[in-house]
């Protein structure tokens, strides 16, 4: 009876280290698990900025190529000295 008793304390205490153990690998995977969310998080962040990044690039494309409009028209009035000596 004694060396069943004694067989029965040495497989609990394999238990009780095998219930640390998992624990411990618990604690270690929800860590990971949190950096994760904050990467993902950053990753949104940039994306945005990114987003807001593209638009105002946009924007300011659309602006020069309307100022470039203007000014191609407003060039148009002039002319140079070798194109009025072949319109006469």
């Amino acid at each position: 009876a004694r060396e069943a008793m004694d067989d029965i304390v040495t497989q609990v205490r394999h238990v009780a280290s095998l219930i640390s153990e998992i624990s411990a690998a618990a604690v270690e995977q929800s860590s990971g698990i949190g950096q994760i969310g904050q990467a993902v998080a950053q990753m949104d962040q940039v994306t945005q900025q990114t987003a807001a990044l593209v638009e105002e690039s946009a924007a300011a494309a659309e602006s020069l190529s309307q100022q470039a409009k203007h000014l191609t028209e407003a060039v148009r009035s002039f002319r140079l000295a070798g194109e009025m000596a072949a319109a006469v």
